[in-house]
Formats: structure tokens, C-alpha cells, sequence
């Protein structure tokens, strides 16, 4: 039969391969201890009636161990899931505990909250943005770097042999009897193109164009043939002395024969239709000099 103080006896004074041996005491790595000490009362070894709380991803169970199922090690441990509220799982743990001694009964009611703080520290934790540190292994890093090398010398041997295809191409070394991909082909055509037109682009000369500039400055002369013909005719209408009008009039005739006799001879189309205006406004200045003289 089992006894428990014999069992104590021999891990404590022997050897147990759950104690751990530190500066500040002795611990228990055993994953059923409730206080996680190692001594008589917390050794889950020691004692054949015992009664703890584990976690199972999240979920809490109360693990309880009798002395009636000792000889059978596949259900020496009886377990009774917990809720996720507190104040249920601790009357959970009353009704089941209701007879077992008060200091392990303590006990789980103490583990039981100690668990129920870290759950809710570790959400809290994991809702805050903090950042991970990623480590590669020096095996990995090796094994990259060989890797670029043999790309970078793979690229630049490509690159040589298509240089020299292309040159062994244009030398016409192999001939009209040879096959090559048609993207590589429209590719060098589209090169060759582009080098042509910006050669023709850079032989062409620029064209040289002649225009006619003369035709603003003789109808400037027209305007001022009119300006000085508007002017006569104000002096003509406002002067009020016989004697001052002949001569002005027969002054203005002339100088405006003279100007269309100017005109006519350049042969210009336009100039003719306006000395022929003109000449018929003096004209008709004239005759209203004659009706004066007439009436006086």
C-alpha cells in the first residue's frame, strides 16, 4: 500500500527529479503543485489526497487525486471544468471540496485567483501594439547571402552572352539560318529604331521661311493720307474769310493728286478704290466754295 511519509521521506532526503535548489530556497517544477514549494504539505507526490487548478488553454479545471484510485494511474487525477466567472468558480470549488482539509481548500481558492489576475494582465497585453524582435539564425543569413551571389553572377553572365549574341547578330557571323525569341528580337528593333530617329533628328537641317513685312507700313501710310485729308477739311468748314479758302482748297487738291498719282503708280488694287474716294470729297467741297461765291 501506499504510505505518504515514506514517500516524503525518500524524496526529500534522496533524490526527487521535480526539486529545484536555489540561493533563496527549494521550488517544485512539478506541474500538479498548488503552491509550486517543495514541502510536506504542497508535494503532490506525498500526498495521496490532493487537489489543484491548471489551465488548458485558457479554460480552468480543478484536478482532484484520492486514495481510492492509487492503483489505477490512467484516472488517478479527476478534473472538473471551471466557468469564467470568479464567483461561480469558487463555488465550484466549495462543492467539491466541502470535506478535504481547509488548508488545501485555501489553497485552491488562492491558485485560482492568482491565475484569474494574469488572464486579465494577459489581455490587456496583448490589446497594446508593442513590438516583436524577429531572430534569424546565422545558418539562414549564410545560405541568403551565397544565394545573391550565385544570382548576381548569373545575372551578369546572362547579360554578357546576349551582348555577344547580339554583336555575332549584327556581324551577320551565323548567317540567315538561326532562331532567337521574338521578345528579345522586338526589343533589339525598337533599340535600333530609337538610335535612328534621334540620328535623323540630329542631321536635319532647319528650314528657312521668308515672310512679307511691308504690308503693315503702307497701311500706316494710308491712315495718315486720311488723317491729313480729315484735317483739311476742318480748316475748309471753319474758316469764315472768302480769300483763305481758295488757296487752301486748291492747295489740298494738289496734294492729293500728287498722292494719288503716288499711289497709282506702285499698281496696287486697294490704293485706287481710295484716292477715288477722296478725290470725290474734295470735289464736293469745291462745288459748295462755288455756291458761296454764287450767292455773295
Amino acid at each position: 500500500m501506499q504510505h505518504d511519509e515514506v514517500i516524503w521521506q525518500v524524496i526529500r532526503h534522496n533524490h526527487c527529479s521535480f526539486m529545484a535548489k536555489i540561493e533563496t530556497g527549494k521550488f517544485c517544477r512539478n506541474p500538479y503543485n498548488v503552491t509550486g514549494i517543495c514541502n510536506r504539505s504542497s508535494c503532490p507526490l506525498a500526498n495521496s489526497r490532493y487537489a489543484t487548478i491548471r489551465d488548458h488553454d485558457g479554460v480552468f479545471y480543478l484536478y482532484m487525486k484520492t486514495i481510492e484510485r492509487a492503483h489505477m494511474p490512467n484516472k488517478l487525477w479527476e478534473r472538473v471544468k471551471l466557468p469564467r466567472n470568479y464567483e461561480k468558480a469558487l463555488e465550484i470549488i466549495d462543492k467539491h471540496l466541502m470535506y478535504w482539509p481547509k488548508f488545501l481548500v485555501h489553497k485552491t481558492k488562492q491558485r485560482l485567483t492568482k491565475m484569474t489576475q494574469m488572464r486579465i494582465r494577459m489581455r490587456k497585453l496583448a490589446l497594446k501594439t508593442r513590438e516583436k524582435i524577429m531572430t534569424t539564425p546565422r545558418k539562414e543569413k549564410k545560405r541568403e547571402s551565397r544565394r545573391e551571389e550565385k544570382a548576381e553572377k548569373a545575372a551578369a553572365l546572362d547579360k554578357s552572352i546576349e551582348k555577344e549574341l547580339l554583336e555575332r547578330l549584327q556581324q551577320g557571323v551565323y548567317g540567315d539560318i538561326y532562331n532567337y525569341p521574338v521578345k528579345e528580337y522586338n526589343k533589339v528593333l525598337d533599340i535600333e529604331e530609337g538610335q535612328a530617329v534621334s540620328e535623323d533628328e540630329d542631321e536635319m537641317e532647319h528650314e528657312i521661311e521668308y515672310v512679307e513685312g511691308y504690308d503693315e507700313l503702307e497701311e500706316e501710310d494710308d491712315i495718315e493720307d486720311f488723317g491729313d485729308i480729315a484735317i483739311a477739311q476742318s480748316h475748309v468748314d471753319y474758316d469764315n474769310d472768302e480769300e483763305d479758302v481758295e488757296p487752301v482748297a486748291s492747295k489740298r487738291v494738289r496734294k492729293e493728286t500728287a498722292l494719288a498719282s503716288g499711289k497709282l503708280d506702285k499698281g496696287e488694287p486697294g490704293a485706287k478704290s481710295k484716292k477715288r474716294a477722296s478725290v470725290l470729297v474734295e470735289v464736293e467741297h469745291e462745288d459748295a466754295d462755288e455756291r458761296q461765291k454764287a450767292v455773295q
